[in-house]
């Protein structure tokens, strides 16, 4: 089962990049075990933390969504992250070539459902809605993201580690500039009226 990558990742991943890199998967086979069910993960921690527990500043009541604008949300949220999974991993098809990669079969799909583990678990902290906490294991997901792709990129794609260093860097160019661009949605969205509903 692919999933079961996830452990070896986050203990031993060169190892585990190896073993990826021999394996052959289908897109549908890669997003049914292994991204859909990781990226649930961060929805449903922050449904429970949004509607049961809430965001408090100071010493004010917790601020709580109610369950249908929650729901909403983590729905928008989920389909985002698939999308966001498969968009930088096409990416990552087309800047393959420049960079010397070799294979009949696209790999950026995998790398980018791969990369994004870490976050996916790393997001079991929204359900505890606390903004230091959050912000702290982000930014340790964040990190061993970045490590995993500057790992996995020579390994998976068969190349250098030179040339890898270079593609990674571009793959984590593409990823902040669709992390501004998602932002930037999500501002236009809230303008038009899919934005939170708080309970009172």
């Amino acid at each position: 089962m692919i999933l079961g990558h996830t452990l070896g990742l986050m203990l031993r991943p060169d190892h585990e990049w190896n073993l990826i890199r021999r394996e052959g998967y289908s897109l549908g086979k890669l997003y049914l075990q292994h991204v859909m069910l990781l990226a649930l993960i961060p929805v449903i921690a922050a449904y429970l933390g949004t509607t049961q527990i809430g965001w408090q500043i100071g010493n004010g009541d917790p601020i709580k969504l109610t369950e249908a604008s929650a729901l909403q949300l983590c729905a928008i949220g989920y389909l985002a992250m698939l999308a966001a999974v498969y968009v930088l991993g096409r990416f990552i098809d087309l800047f393959a070539a420049t960079y010397g990669v070799n294979s009949r079969q696209p790999k950026g799909v995998v790398l980018a459902a791969y990369i994004a583990t870490p976050l996916f678990i790393g997001g079991a902290a929204l359900s505890y809605p606390d903004l230091l906490v959050n912000m702290l294991i982000g930014l340790v997901a964040v990190g061993y993201s970045v490590y995993l792709l500057y790992e996995g990129v020579p390994i998976l794609m068969g190349i250098p580690e030179e040339r890898g260093f270079l593609f990674a860097t571009s793959i984590l160019t593409v990823g902040l500039v669709m992390l501004v661009a998602l932002i930037a949605i999500s501002v236009v969205a809230w303008s038009l009226g899919v934005g939170p509903a708080y309970t009172t």
